[in-house]
């Protein structure tokens, strides 16, 4: 068992989060989740994903989110893979035609699959971008000439909507990943890309590649040195009811809810502890 910490300091009394109280992977699962310096004042589920949403109340000052973390679990689960029409992997008209010819072209199956993820390192160069590719839009749109700035988020939101397009099942994976030079120590989140085809599972860390020079994308879950833990899976969330609802891309780590409803970062330090 080990224990993933997410800290956060500075809030005042009363404040609002929402965090993701975690999945299950083959790789482990979060076994349990408890709060030092708040209260968990409900557990909201995602009526479609098979999430939940922790409902933190803080008390003031720093708060310490913790998850137990346990070896071992199910297979990923078929919601995962499932396409959805949500404006985050829905692919535009232009993509969708592109991606089905790449992977017809590369010979379908699993050659296919290499040459979509292929074609998704070659349309970003890393960075962290003000604006994203897709802002503003309502299908994510085709790439198809020069570099677009674009984090892990907008690499893997764009292969997803490749892979999917051309009947491939791919699912979009989140949580901490923790560089073994750090120490265990990180204070962003990461997301990754799954995909499932005759039965084999394979594991895409495109801007893992990038950052690290490893050279073209391979199936690997941790390409450079370090540890993961996957918190989530999929894009476009709903929380709560009624005028409560709470609407958001994902939920990888604590968000604050602002009295308009409307959810912001909350600074954090996340610590995971070498297996």
């Amino acid at each position: 068992m080990r224990r993933l910490t997410v800290e956060i300091a500075g809030l005042e009394s009363g404040a609002r989060l929402l965090a993701p109280a975690g999945m299950a992977t083959p790789a482990e699962a979060v076994a349990a989740a408890s709060i030092t310096g708040g209260r968990i004042a409900a557990v909201l589920p995602e009526p479609e994903l098979g999430l939940a949403a922790l409902e933190i109340a803080a008390e003031g000052g720093p708060l310490t989110l913790s998850y137990e973390i346990a070896p071992g679990g199910p297979a990923y689960p078929d919601i995962m893979f499932a396409p959805r029409a949500t404006r985050y992997t829905t692919p535009a008209d232009d993509l969708a035609q592109a991606s089905v010819e790449m992977a017809r072209a590369a010979g379908g199956g699993m050659a296919g699959i290499a040459a979509l993820v292929a074609e998704a390192e070659a349309r970003f160069a890393y960075a962290h971008p003000d604006v994203r590719f897709n802002d503003g839009t309502e299908a994510v749109p085709y790439l198809y000439c020069g570099l677009t700035p674009g984090s892990c988020i907008d690499i893997n939101t764009y292969l997803v909507a490749s892979l999917r397009a051309a009947g491939f099942e791919a699912g979009y994976v989140y949580g901490y990943f923790f560089p073994a030079e750090k120490g265990g120590v990180t204070d962003d989140m990461h997301c990754w890309v799954v995909t499932r085809h005759a039965g084999v599972v394979q594991h895409w860390d495109i801007a893992h590649h990038m950052k690290a020079g490893l050279g073209p994308a391979r199936d690997a879950l941790n390409p450079r040195p370090g540890w993961r833990v996957a918190l989530g899976h999929s894009m476009g969330h709903r929380y709560g009811h009624g005028a409560g609802v709470v609407t958001l891309k994902l939920l990888a780590e604590p968000v604050l809810i602002g009295d308009d409803g409307k959810p912001g970062p909350a600074p954090l330090v996340a610590r995971l502890a070498a297996p």
